[in-house]
């Protein structure tokens, strides 16, 4: 659903350098089976763990990325379905924490929105408290009558990835 390369992949040929190193890692076949094995097995989060920083020039945002669409054929036996984390929705989830955060007194400076929401290599403890959130923003956005009642929360991330929250 959401983007690829970004800004540097229009840049003229760090995408199809980015995917020859990614293709010629020793055993890429075997880790993405490993992958789906442990989404089908133990869920997106597992996977996600599974996969982070074992792929040269395959980061966090891809690592999501594959996951999620894999998952559409591949749906995880325990947990949620995988969605997409990039530095987008990332940073889309830090201007409404701090908005939240200001306004109930929480996080008045933004500092923890900033540390939780950062723009890359989340955790995989940050990936599940990421797709538990949505998929209970999806649930109560269903609950209100204004959002669809059958919506699943990729439709969620599509819209807090297409809107603008400047």
């Amino acid at each position: 659903m959401c983007g690829g390369k970004g800004k540097r992949g229009s840049r003229g040929g760090s995408g199809p350098t980015t995917l020859h190193k990614i293709l010629d890692v020793n055993g890429l076949d075997t880790m993405l089976a490993d992958a789906l094995a442990t989404l089908r097995e133990h869920g997106a989060a597992a996977a996600y763990a599974g996969l982070r920083a074992r792929i040269p020039g395959f980061g966090p945002s891809f690592y999501t990325k594959f996951l999620y669409f894999a998952g559409k054929t591949v749906p995880p036996a325990t947990g949620p379905q995988p969605l997409i984390l990039d530095r987008v929705l990332a940073r889309r989830l830090r201007l409404l924490a701090q908005a939240v955060g200001r306004e109930t007194g929480h996080d008045p400076d933004g500092s923890i929105a900033r540390w939780v929401w950062r723009d890359r290599n989340w955790s995989p403890h940050r990936y599940a408290v990421y797709l538990s959130f949505m998929q209970a923003a999806a649930d109560q956005a269903a609950a209100t009558g204004t959002w669809p009642s059958d919506a699943s929360p990729d439709l969620l991330e599509y819209a807090l990835f297409s809107i603008s929250l400047t």
